[in-house]
């Protein structure tokens, strides 16, 4: 019986691999000015979530501080273990996608994200639906409230019993925004279209630079920096992040067709960008708009030059991919580009201990009451929570 199961994954990945190999091969070459205008579209998708995704981090973090929640921010533990979780993650794709069939795999993993892709179409999309909804549609607000209620004890108020699970705030307006944004979302499912996997992948992109929270410029180093090592890995070393992008049929890339002037929307030979190559200099480069608006000087000098820095880094990659004919890893031209223009500038302009220090949500410590017999500003010994600045002032 092993032997029979051995077989029947030797003559799967044998498939699989040769199905890969003959879709490069028999791909009819595109044309220079199909090739230009397939990157040239991918450059300009990869800026826009970017500049949008960046000032919506702020206008984030602004309705968060002022609600009063803590925000989620990725730590620097977070930012060392990330290339080895995301390292599993795509290694299991890839023995998932060589041993089982790829339509069942790619069903699920579309169900899923047609729901995700409903939600984050939804945030980015609302405000310029709203705007262009006819008068015909009256706005109308409501609230959905779930509690759960557990019955309360004698000394308790009935209400006291009661737990919110959710409280949703939504508009006719909304409604139609989610209706919209469903009919692409089954667009995607049923086609397959290209056009409805960059709208998706373009919402994906926005949401994951507003929302995903870098604290400190160190961090993001450290994350770029770990992540510039897994990217070179699995695109040089392997094949696997190749084959997983290929064959993983999910809106977690952004693609444009090189033969678009010859077939028009029916177009089949792709130029991708994976959302990964965005998000992550993305979420940095958002983090330097935030140390701009901290300086108060009136000027994103910060977030210009770095922003410029990922322009060039993302041409650089498809440059000496087109060069070469071979898929490039970006992070290994985008990282440099990221890291090395923000700290070069920092120290032209004397800013670089303010950058390492700078964070977004300062990082309370516990500092020990003073000993006894020494002055105390308010006489009792509860240790104090300070912010790190503060702790580093204090020695």
């Amino acid at each position: 019986m092993s032997e029979s199961i051995v077989e029947q994954i030797t003559k799967t990945v044998v498939e699989n691999v040769t199905e890969t190999a003959q879709n490069i091969t028999t791909k009819e070459p595109a044309t220079p000015e199909g090739v230009a205008l397939a990157y040239g579209s991918l450059v300009v998708m990869a800026l826009v979530p970017i500049f949008f995704g960046s000032f919506r981090s702020i206008t984030y973090q602004a309705a968060q501080k002022a609600a009063g929640e803590k925000l989620d921010t990725v730590t620097s533990k977070d930012a060392a273990m990330f290339p080895i979780i995301a390292s599993c993650a795509l290694f299991g794709l890839y023995l998932i996608f060589m041993i089982f069939s790829k339509e069942y795999i790619n069903l699920l993993l579309s169900s899923y994200f047609f729901f995700l892709g409903i939600y984050a179409m939804t945030q980015v999309f609302s405000p310029f639906v709203t705007s262009l909804v006819p008068s015909i549609v009256p706005f109308h607000t409501y609230t959905l409230v779930m509690t759960c209620t557990s019955p309360p004890s004698k000394k308790q108020d009935k209400t006291e019993g009661q737990e919110k699970l959710l409280n949703l705030a939504f508009s006719t307006h909304d409604c139609v925004c989610v209706a919209l944004c469903s009919l692409i979302g089954l667009w995607y499912i049923i086609k397959k279209h290209w056009v409805a996997n960059n709208l998706l992948g373009l919402a994906f992109a926005v949401n994951g630079i507003e929302l995903l929270s870098l604290n400190s410029v160190t961090t993001g180093a450290l994350l770029l920096a770990g992540l510039f090592v897994y990217d070179i890995f699995w695109v040089f070393g392997t094949n696997v992040m190749v084959t997983v992008a290929r064959s993983f049929e999910a809106p977690i890339k952004l693609v444009f067709p090189q033969d678009l002037l010859e077939k028009g929307f029916s177009a089949s030979n792709f130029a991708m960008l994976g959302l990964g190559d965005i998000v992550i200099p993305g979420i940095f480069i958002a983090l330097l708009l935030r140390f701009d608006k901290s300086l108060k000087r009136g000027s994103y000098t910060y977030f210009t030059a770095t922003f410029g820095a990922y322009l060039v880094g993302l041409l650089a990659t498809i440059l000496v991919m087109h060069v070469y004919k071979h898929a490039q890893p970006a992070l290994l031209y985008l990282v440099p580009a990221c890291l090395g223009v923000p700290t070069a500038l920092a120290a032209l302009k004397g800013d670089f201990s303010t950058l390492v220090r700078y964070e977004d949500s300062p990082t309370e410590v516990d500092v020990a009451p003073p000993p006894a017999g020494e002055e105390e500003d308010d006489g009792d010994d509860v240790p104090r929570r300070v912010t790190r600045a503060e702790a580093r002032k204090e020695k």
